[in-house]
């Protein structure tokens, strides 16, 4: 495997057929070799296939039987080129563990009947600070509307868009970033994840691949000659076809592979039965670095626009299920967050109907299994997945709801609000809310487009940032930029800006802040509802609905004893109610621009629960800017 860091002494080897090793994907280094095999640290058995087949991928499923402290569970492998097939596990608690290989072929004595045994231990306290990923994989809360790490400690998702970010346009150098490294020209991928880990991100979301999008002398998106869209892809700006239309972006890996063969039947489409796991070999070292530095990834699985000429010409639900599951089989040992589907717009002609993506998706669930090791499974969505694909047995692959895309403006919380409300309660998030820098008419609140990194830019992604996880988006949120494409080095930038810029953007320094706020009394926060009624008014009057001005938002616990607020620039001074009746409370203002909290003042409810809170830092009714505020009782 690449980028593997350590192999441990306790392997087991049968000549020309396994080996059972341990990779260090959780920030330990070279010299911790003591030969343990960590919980929740990935562990990876090769096995040899004997037999000589047409297609290695499509012609072997083939797995580990695993058990071990509370969990007995099928691990699926995955093709790594030539007779090469791989399985990437972990031990979820320590304890003794055990394996046991099968397939499909059972004649294939290199693929069945091989077993092992290992011990795992937990790791120490001083070694769960270093890593956070070593806390296990992330799941739904307690009560089901937020996120955690598998020990119960809670996982605010702080991410940010970076969509081509597998591709060459954010390349793996294997070189360590300089401490005072600025975006620059030349960046690579680990300078990007450092940047942003300092800034307090923890995640970023990704796109596997893009098996159709090649500069290739055709426009970005073009038909076949049958009148199959063939793409809808993102422009590589100033490279134009024959008749002036511009080409797209070329998305191979840094050694120029494809994920997939091109056709020989259909010009232009890929062979989606015939995978390249070189592509993807190029991949696993990005999604170990991020392991190996904390972060939780969304990865996803493909665009949308790759899928209408899948399933023309190829049989869709068994071909795209055994893609799904090869990237389970693949990355499902690291901790992330898994979308079967990148669905930020459904159009007829560039995309499958949302019905057709929740039947592949739960055709696969009902082949393969979910996750294996709990990891949620959530899309990308164009304004709601309970709007696109239902809720619980309606779409029984799904166990984290999104919104996102469209629209990007006050709407929004209202679709949170009534995920929040679902029974069963699963996590939710805005995936795709207000980017930054993007000039497109989806991303004008209020017909706005106020300049790159303007001010006005920036305050938008704020308010979106607070907006969306107080209207019950309590799994996180993800920062955005018109930078998701990645142009990259040698490129003009065209209408959207070089990675680099976008990196610089004020707004996403404003993550760390939103992160520091609601996990501002730790774990509390999961137990928070959308209270925005007690709110009196909750909108100033004339606040547009399609703007981002002027309305106000607070989640309240149950028992009344902890209420986190946000008012938006333009508020107006509200009542606040619905409290305990006489009781004291503090109350303290919170700076969303620099992250500073404010002197607490306490404040007492009257008989009827209302509070009457102090006026905004800034003087002014309605607010020239926006706040934050936390009432704790």
């Amino acid at each position: 495997m690449t980028n593997c860091n350590k192999f441990l002494s306790y392997v087991f080897i049968i000549p020309g057929i396994l080996i059972l090793f341990a990779c260090n994907h959780n920030g330990g280094s070279p010299e911790d070799n003591t030969g343990k095999i960590h919980v929740w640290e990935m562990q990876e058995i090769t096995l040899n296939a004997d037999g000589v087949y047409n297609n290695y991928y499509t012609d072997i499923t083939c797995w580990v039987d695993l058990k071990g402290p509370d969990f007995s569970k099928r691990i699926y492998g995955f093709w790594d080129g030539g007779n090469t097939f791989r399985f990437r596990i972990v031990a979820t608690k320590p304890g003794q563990w055990e394996w046991a290989s099968g397939s499909n072929q059972p004649q294939d004595k290199g693929l069945n009947g091989h077993s092992g045994k290992f011990n795992a231990v937990d790791w120490t306290d001083a070694e769960l600070l270093q890593n956070p990923n070593r806390r296990g994989f992330i799941r739904a809360s307690a009560n089901g509307h937020a996120l955690q790490y598998a020990d119960g400690t809670p996982f605010f998702m702080v991410g940010d868009t970076w969509l081509a970010g597998t591709t060459w346009r954010l390349p793996f150098r294997n070189a360590a970033s300089p401490d005072n490294y600025v975006p620059g020209p030349g960046i690579g991928f680990e300078d990007a994840v450092i940047y942003r880990k300092k800034q307090g991100f923890n995640s970023v979301s990704m796109i596997s691949c893009y098996p159709n999008w090649e500069a290739d002398g055709n426009a970005n998106t073009y038909a076949d000659d049958k009148g199959l869209f063939v793409r809808n892809a993102w422009e590589k700006f100033d490279y134009l076809t024959e008749d002036g239309r511009v080409t797209s972006k070329d998305m191979r890996d840094e050694l120029g592979n494809k994920p997939f063969k091109m056709s020989e039947t259909h010009k232009g489409i890929a062979d989606f039965d015939k995978i390249i796991p070189e592509y993807f070999q190029s991949l696993d070292k990005k999604m170990s670095f991020l392991s190996e530095v904390g972060f939780v990834p969304l990865l996803e699985s493909v665009r949308r626009d790759n899928c209408p000429v899948w399933k023309a010409y190829f049989d869709f639900n068994e071909s795209y299920s055994r893609f799904i599951q090869y990237l389970i089989s693949r990355y499902g040992a690291y901790n992330i967050l898994f979308s079967g589907i990148h669905l930020d717009w459904i159009p007829k002609e560039y995309s499958l109907t949302a019905d057709e993506f929740n039947e592949v998706l739960t055709y696969h669930l009902d082949k393969y299994g979910p996750l294996p090791f709990g990891q949620p499974h959530t899309t990308l969505i164009n304004n709601s997945t309970y709007r696109q694909f239902g809720h619980d047995k309606q779409c029984p692959w799904l166990t984290m709801h999104s919104v996102g895309n469209k629209p990007r403006d006050h709407r929004v919380s209202g679709a949170l609000d009534t995920l929040f409300n679902l029974k069963p309660a699963y996590p939710a998030i805005n995936f795709e809310p207000y980017y930054t820098g993007w000039n497109h008419e989806i991303n004008k609140p209020n017909n706005e487009r106020p300049p790159a990194n303007s001010v006005r830019d920036n305050y938008f992604s704020r308010a979106q940032m607070y907006g969306s996880v107080l209207s019950g988006g309590l799994s996180g949120h993800v920062h955005g930029t018109a930078a998701y494409d990645i142009t990259s080095t040698g490129e003009p930038e065209g209408m959207r800006p070089h990675i680099w810029e976008a990196l610089k953007y004020e707004s996403a320094n404003y993550m760390q802040h939103l992160a520091e706020f609601i996990l501002s009394e730790g774990g509390r926060y999961q137990a928070l509802e959308p209270c925005h009624t007690y709110l009196h008014p909750q909108k100033a009057p004339g606040s547009p609905e399609r703007g981002l001005d002027g309305w106000a938002y607070m989640m309240r616990t149950k028992d009344k004893d902890l209420a986190l607020l946000y008012f938006e620039n333009q508020s107006v001074m509200p009542e606040v109610t619905g409290f305990v009746p006489g009781r004291s409370y503090s109350f303290q203002w919170y700076n969303t621009l620099t992250g500073e909290w404010f002197d607490q003042v306490i404040i007492k409810a009257d008989e009827g629960g209302k509070l009457v809170i102090p006026v905004f830092p800034d003087g002014k009714n309605p607010s020239v800017t926006d706040w934050a505020a936390k009432i704790k009782g």
